[in-house]
């Protein structure tokens, strides 16, 4: 099969307005970097071939913390609607054949969803994917409407949908991949004739069905993979979703850790085999933990190299710092340089 070239939209367009800040949404921080540089690097890994970031509130702001990334930069002047962020990027991914389309707020989509998804899309020749999954709660997500044998038909968002239809559970993920040619004919076709007053892209499912396109869902599990941040409690989950995927590599590895949930870990560190890391312990910056060690409980080290067989009191607070082989540390030690 001959390979498609594939162009990822990333919407990072919106203002956020439940997160109740001044900053635009994308940029809110965890796990040690803003929300959409999450999802670049997800996308990066995934192996697609280019990337357009779809800007608009705050656009300078968010386009001057992508200097790391390669990328095309497309500006949504007025915000209208997803629809509409879509076909400011037209020019940008005139020459691919497949697009895929992200939310900038979903830091925890993984590069192997984003694989299965394409190589579903591919093995199928479909024109449309879209990305699904069940919610117990689905309030506030677009529902997927299908017939009786199981087809979707369109989605539905939450303010369109009528009581019946706010109970299906099946929900939009907000990821599609579709073919180049049909994804702008139809966004072409798209109106406003909806509570928002707003071009909505999901709007394309509806027009691929009544024009004969093959449309496909992926469906995928655990929902949380591909779910939106859109306040700071989501921030706060996704964070610790985050953080534990890492931790339990880190365990996997052969690092002992009691109380894995409490235990901040930046990537760029990095923890020997047989070390045992306590609860309430934070490791950041490119710090360097050797073997053997023990990292008891409240420690706060940052950009240190700990030595093999080296103990770290409870509460130690060290930046900067280097400490030898076989050392133990005090409790409540403050050593910064």
């Amino acid at each position: 099969m001959n390979t498609l070239h594939i162009t990822a939209i990333i919407l990072a367009a919106g203002k956020g307005t439940r997160m109740k800040s001044e900053r635009a949404k994308v940029l809110h921080e965890l796990f040690f970097k803003p929300m959409l540089h999450h999802v670049l690097d997800t996308v990066t890994v995934a192996d697609i071939e280019q990337i357009a970031v779809i800007t608009g509130h705050q656009g300078e702001e968010v386009l001057a913390s992508l200097d790391e990334y390669s990328f095309t930069p497309v500006i949504q002047e007025e915000q209208l609607g997803t629809g509409h962020a879509v076909l400011c990027a037209q020019e940008a991914c005139a020459a691919s054949d497949l697009i895929m389309i992200l939310c900038g707020d979903t830091p925890l989509i993984r590069p192997q969803t984003l694989q299965a998804m394409i190589t579903q899309h591919r093995e199928n020749r479909d024109s449309l994917t879209l990305m699904t999954t069940h919610l117990a709660n689905p309030f506030g997500y677009g529902r997927i409407i299908s017939d009786r044998d199981g087809q979707i038909l369109e989605i539905v968002e939450e303010k369109d949908a009528d009581p019946e239809q706010r109970k299906i559970n099946e929900i939009n993920g907000g990821i599609y991949l579709v073919d180049r040619k049909f994804l702008f004919q139809a966004l072409d076709q798209v109106g406003t004739d909806n509570s928002q007053g707003e071009v909505y892209l999901t709007d394309i499912v509806k027009i691929a069905k009544k024009d004969s396109h093959s449309v496909q869902t992926y469906l995928h599990s655990p929902a949380i993979d591909i779910l939106g941040v859109n306040s700071r409690v989501e921030l706060a989950l996704a964070h610790a979703e985050l953080q534990m995927r890492h931790n339990r590599e880190i365990m996997l590895s052969g690092v002992t850790m009691y109380g894995p949930e409490t235990i901040l870990l930046s990537p760029q560190s990095s923890i020997d085999r047989d070390s045992t890391i306590e609860g309430n312990v934070q490791i950041t910056g490119s710090s360097k933990i050797g073997t053997n060690v023990r990292v008891c409980s409240g420690a706060v080290i940052h950009n240190c190299r700990i030595g093999n067989q080296a103990i770290i009191g409870a509460n130690a607070v060290l930046r900067n710092t280097v400490i030898g082989a076989e050392t133990t540390v005090a409790p409540l030690t403050f050593q910064i340089k």
